[in-house]
């Protein structure tokens, strides 16, 4: 099993994860990645860590499809990848239709569809066969309409590697299944080692060899209680605040693992303004379960479930500084 990091958003100015960049390749570290929701994009922290490091791979989890057109993401990953010596993984996601509609003020209906289209187009345009067209509903090359005169172009840079490899982001049980079929990975946000084949082992029957399962965890090494109460947090914000009342994949996924009443209590909490409270009520059980928490004797224990797992890497998050990403690296190696 590969290590790696997922530093997560960028969200304020002294929030710079070079040093921990760093840190994590002088200890042999796999790959670190980004992420973007309505703030920080994904793309322009990662050229800042690429920039910096020489090993690492470079990965988005994940870029949001309708952030921008297929085209657009294309030009991002073949430029990042080139200047990188060919060190990226482009992770992709569909998001949801609160953040879809009202952030980028595209139609959110048949992400899948959207989906399949879209790596359909990026791989047209890193494969620099021929002019690249797409006669799909979502993305057509060229537009019809408007001025009537699109035509078929070709990159004018040659990719440093036609075969960017693609993640793809999901948690339901037919987007999972898309991922399996299409790309090169899989990223799952929650996961929990001992339940992965029962949640997605359907959905996951149809990956090839070399599939990627690149799950990022929650890491705190600090005593139990104290590492819990911190995991809560950010599972509170998915559940209660990442998607709409009646429409939350995140409150969804939860369910399937089994806490579906408690994560309803989660987010009712959570939309009545009472957040330190449905921080609380996140149950214990899930926290633990997907995360590694706890002193490092713990975590060693922790650690053999996902050795035992389909997961192909594990991005830490919440580790910054290097004695930790140190010790946990012996923990894996051992």
């Amino acid at each position: 099993m590969k290590l790696g990091i997922n530093v997560g958003y960028w969200q304020r100015d002294p929030e710079d994860a070079t040093e921990t960049v760093l840190a994590a390749e002088r200890q042999g570290y796999d790959s670190v990645f980004t992420a973007e929701a309505y703030g920080s994009d994904a793309f322009t922290t990662l050229a800042w860590y690429g920039a910096r490091t020489s090993r690492i791979k470079l990965g988005t989890a994940v870029a949001q499809l309708s952030a921008r057109t297929p085209a657009a993401t294309a030009m991002h990953a073949l430029t990042l990848d080139a200047l990188s010596g060919g060190r990226l993984i482009l992770g992709l996601g569909a998001s949801g239709p609160q953040v879809v509609e009202g952030w980028y003020g595209v139609p959110f209906p048949r992400p899948l569809a959207r989906t399949r289209e879209y790596l359909r187009v990026l791989r047209a345009v890193w494969a620099r066969e021929a002019p690249v067209t797409n006669d799909g509903p979502h993305y057509p090359l060229p537009y019809p309409g408007g001025a009537g005169l699109g035509k078929p172009l070709k990159s004018i840079t040659r990719p440093f590697r036609p075969d960017i490899p693609v993640y793809l982001g999901a948690e339901g049980p037919k987007n999972v299944a898309l991922a399996a079929e299409i790309a090169d990975g899989w990223l799952p946000l929650f996961c929990d080692p001992e339940k992965i084949e029962d949640v997605f082992g359907g959905s996951l029957a149809g990956r090839g060899p070399g599939f990627e399962i690149t799950a990022t965890v929650t890491t705190v090494v600090a005593p139990l209680n104290e590492a819990l109460a911190w995991a809560k947090v950010p599972l509170a914000f998915y559940i209660g605040g990442m998607g709409a009342k009646d429409k939350n994949f995140h409150l969804d996924l939860i369910g399937r693992l089994g806490y579906a009443e408690e994560a309803a209590h989660v987010q009712r909490l959570f939309l009545e303004g009472r957040r330190d409270e449905a921080i609380k009520a996140v149950p214990d059980g899930l926290a633990d379960g997907i995360s590694l928490l706890g002193p490092l004797e713990r975590v060693a224990e922790r650690l053999e479930l996902w050795k035992n797992s389909p997961v192909t890497t594990l991005l830490l998050a919440g580790v910054k500084d290097e004695p930790t990403l140190k010790a946990i690296r012996g923990l894996v190696d051992s």
